[in-house]
Order: C-alpha cells, then structure tokens, then sequence
C-alpha cells in the first residue's frame, strides 16, 4: 500500500470506530501529510473570520465561514458557496477550532453529496490544557504544522 491509501485506511478505520457517517477521521498531522501528497486534496477551514483573523490561519488552506461570530449562528448560504468553489468529488478536508464544527460540517457535506470527506480531530487549535488554554495539548497549532498570524 501507499502512504495516501494508508492515510485513508487508517481514517476510514477511525469514522467507522467512532461511529462517524462520512469517508473519514484525520489527525492534523495526517491531513497535512495528505495534502502534501495529494495537492489536489482540499483542507478547507470552517472557523469564523474573526478566529482567521486573531488567532491564525493555514496558508494552504480554503476559508469559508460555518458560522459567524459574535453569534456563531450557522451561514444559511454556506452549501451554495462551498459548492461554487469545491467539487463534489474532490477529497475534502474540513477544520475548525477544536474538530466540533468541522463535524458537524462534514456531515453536512456528506449529506449534500460529498463522496470523500475527511473531519480534522482536535481542528486548529485542540483541547484545553489544565489553565484552561488551547494550542498547548493536541491540534494543529500544538503539531507546529504551518500557520501564520497576519
């Protein structure tokens, strides 16, 4: 096997251990891995615009806001624009904060006919540790995968 087929595998394995109705569960460190060895691979970043904006952002990845601070009430377009910009075939890859969000989008989009889509466990910035603070304990942030604060 290949290290994309095992990536997969392994994905697939962990949604159908978690019970999971999409293609598959990664680790920040695997979708990263995935996407340097499927370009074509989408990681698309669901947080808020005010999370991009004060916390990070992966350069690699597509934005489009899932809900929208200060109420983080769910975008009633989002569907419409994900589909402007992401084919229903492509390998999508989908990340928030803490791998919540992202869920609940990657049901979403399997829903609407999205055949590979792939939940970010513990999204950009993971648990919190015993202070009560993100990035330190799991996450994108806590793996030191590329990010950048603009």
């Amino acid at each position: 096997m290949n290290d994309v087929t095992e990536l997969l595998q392994q994905a697939k394995q962990r949604a159908e251990t978690m019970g999971l109705p999409y293609a598959g569960a990664l680790t920040p460190q695997e979708a990263h891995q995935l996407k340097q060895l499927m370009p074509a691979a989408i990681l698309l970043d669901v947080r808020s615009a005010a999370e991009w904006q004060f916390v990070g952002t992966i350069p690699y990845a597509l934005r489009l806001e899932w809900r929208s601070f200060p109420g983080m009430v769910a975008s009633t377009t989002f569907l419409s624009q994900l589909s402007q910009v992401v084919d229903k075939q492509a390998c999508l890859m989908v990340l928030c904060r803490t791998g919540a969000r992202s869920d609940e989008v990657a049901r979403l989009a399997c829903t609407a006919g999205y055949a590979q889509v792939f939940n970010v466990l513990n999204g950009f910035e993971g648990e919190r540790d015993s202070h009560g603070r993100r990035g330190q304990l799991n996450g994108w942030k806590a793996a030191q995968l590329p990010w950048e604060q603009t």
